[in-house]
């Protein structure tokens, strides 16, 4: 198990230094920020998939536990990795950037957009993490896939287009630990819950949907 718990650890923590480094810096462009998010995911699932199925999201872990790919042991032990990557993630950006501007503040935090109510940034979030969890069963988790041994490319794909299409509404996390890592470290806790509830519904419901419609193998953790 230590070595799963490593790997969830660590590609969630490349996730949101890389990702949540490139909104700092300040800069890349949406399309910039979109590809470090993208790219980051690829290559992480890319190495680690064999070792811990590349969750990096505590919402792809509760789609696997519904349909008990996950037992909850397992799961709890996945989101407290996941978690504690992005935290260490968040407090190295903060440390890189210091406090004394404004990217060290908010550490890339995702956040609604004005005009946006929270309400729809959070169907907005279910919806994304939907065609993500969508998208990770139909390349990585169904065997009957074509694109199991490089299946972090249209993993990291969906990311990207999520984000070029979501960023500026609700910053695209549609993960659970992407926004916690930068919201603990900044103190940026308002709207929480459209980062909780909207990934967890939309990966449930994806999850749910594919075994039911497609019924792939399972194959359990």
């Amino acid at each position: 198990m230590k070595e799963k718990l490593a790997a969830e650890f660590i590609g969630t923590f490349t996730l949101i230094l890389i990702g949540a480094g490139a909104i700092m810096n300040g800069k890349a462009d949406l399309l910039g920020i979109a590809l470090a998010h993208g790219l980051a995911i690829a290559i992480m699932v890319s190495a680690f998939a064999a070792i811990s199925g590349a969750h990096f999201n505590p919402a792809v872990s509760f789609g696997m536990l519904i349909t008990k790919r996950l037992n909850t042991r397992t799961f709890l032990s996945y989101v407290a990795a996941q978690l504690s990557g992005a935290s260490l993630a968040a407090v190295a950006l903060r440390y890189i950037a210091g406090w004394g501007n404004d990217a060290g503040k908010s550490l890339g935090a995702a956040s609604v957009a004005n005009g946006i109510s929270p309400t729809k940034a959070m169907v907005a979030e279910a919806i994304g993490t939907f065609l993500l969890v969508a998208v990770i069963f139909g390349v990585a988790v169904d065997k009957r896939g074509t694109f199991g041994a490089v299946a972090g490319f249209p993993i990291g794909l969906m990311i990207t287009l999520e984000i070029l299409f979501m960023g500026p509404l609700t910053g695209a996390a549609v993960n659970p630990a992407r926004w916690f890592g930068p919201a603990l470290v900044s103190g940026t806790w308002i709207n929480s819950w459209v980062w909780i509830v909207g990934p967890l519904l939309g990966a449930g419901v994806a999850a749910l949907l594919y075994d039911a419609l497609f019924t792939p193998e399972k194959k359990s953790i």
